[in-house]
């Protein structure tokens, strides 16, 4: 088992992580290793292959492939900037050693200057909210529906509910309507929707898709697939009105109920977590508790949008950066040490 010095290690290949690397690179710092567990940088991105990205950040629309190979393009150009593919990391001390293992280089280690967190966020799934009812197969998150249809070509059902109007399943129920799956309902718990205004309109209004404000879903039904869900009202206190539910015939429930930040990794290394936001406590400049160790995008909160992903990960790479560079002058070192 080796263990390799390096400057900075990026946990995460997502539109977070490649903002970090290259704003550190730019501000001089050399040996930078951007890790991802997938086959191909870009995160979450790759499978976002509706419009609307980079109106902020490029000043242009793209989809989100489209956005990612703005990054990677610039990453696999930029010599500072080692990118391991299909590399996972499974240990992360305080003192910045990272644990990695790769289906052909095995388990390998590097021992960083420091660590930028960038590991994104997590759907919740049906045990996060505890849907009472069988355990049919049609049971999804909207996230994972987004990558079997838009990555694998897959067709998830024939006619689906969606339970949550946060952004992801707005722009799936559009996506399952251009499939021709039927979307009878939205539902939505709280009284307002939880994604932006110009999904509710373009997702939603434009397919005549209704929006059900609150309401949920009581029970699921079916054997060995789902058969449909019973769905009711919702009080001031969020408890179901029993008296008036009713039945919703489907074939596929999509679940879009929140995101978690993915932080055991943070926690792994003793990073304190802010319990408002699920991710790490941090200072102005995306610092955490443990000297040295920066997050930034997702995995520090769940943000609405990918360009506020980017500025904000640029920070905390021009961060990571400055901590570097004021170590190796206090300390006498240089890069290559």
């Amino acid at each position: 088992m080796k263990t390799i010095p390096i400057s900075l290690a990026v946990i995460g290949a997502g539109p977070a992580g490649m903002a970090a690397a290259l704003a550190a690179a730019k501000e001089g710092i050399e040996r930078i290793v951007l890790i991802d567990r997938m086959e191909e940088p870009g995160g979450i991105l790759q499978q976002c292959i509706h419009n609307g990205f980079g109106l902020r950040y490029f000043k242009e629309e793209l989809t989100g492939p489209e956005y990612a190979q703005r990054f990677i393009e610039q990453a696999r150009v930029t010599s500072s900037i080692s990118l391991k593919t299909q590399t996972m990391v499974v240990g992360l001390t305080q003192k910045r050693l990272v644990t990695t293992i790769h289906p052909d280089e095995g388990i390998v280690k590097y021992q960083a200057d420091a660590v930028v967190l960038a590991m994104g966020c997590r759907e919740r799934s049906r045990g996060a909210i505890n849907i009472p009812g069988t355990r049919p197969a049609g049971i999804y998150t909207a996230g994972t529906v987004q990558r079997l249809m838009n990555i694998e070509g897959l067709r998830p059902g024939c006619k689906a509910v969606i339970l949550g109007s946060g952004d992801i399943g707005l722009i799936m129920a559009r996506r399952l309507t251009l499939e021709g799956i039927k979307v009878p309902a939205v539902l939505e718990l709280m009284p307002y929707s939880n994604g932006l205004k110009r999904n509710i309109v373009q997702c939603l209004d434009d397919f005549d898709i209704p929006l059900l404000l609150r309401h949920t879903v009581i029970e699921v039904q079916g054997e060995r697939r789902v058969s449909g869900v019973i769905a009711a009202p919702v009080d001031d206190t969020h408890k179901p009105i029993l008296n008036q539910s009713f039945h919703i015939d489907c074939d596929t429930l999509l679940l879009s109920v929140g995101l978690i930040p993915e932080n055991e990794l943070s926690i792994m290394a003793g990073v304190e977590i802010d319990q408002q936001t699920g991710g790490p406590i941090l200072d102005s400049y995306y610092q955490t508790t443990v000297p040295g160790i920066f997050a930034c995008g997702n995995v520090a909160h769940v943000h609405d949008l990918v360009d506020d992903v980017s500025e904000e990960s640029r920070v905390a790479g021009e961060a990571a950066a400055k901590f570097l560079l004021t170590l190796y002058s206090s300390t006498g070192r240089n890069e290559s040490e």
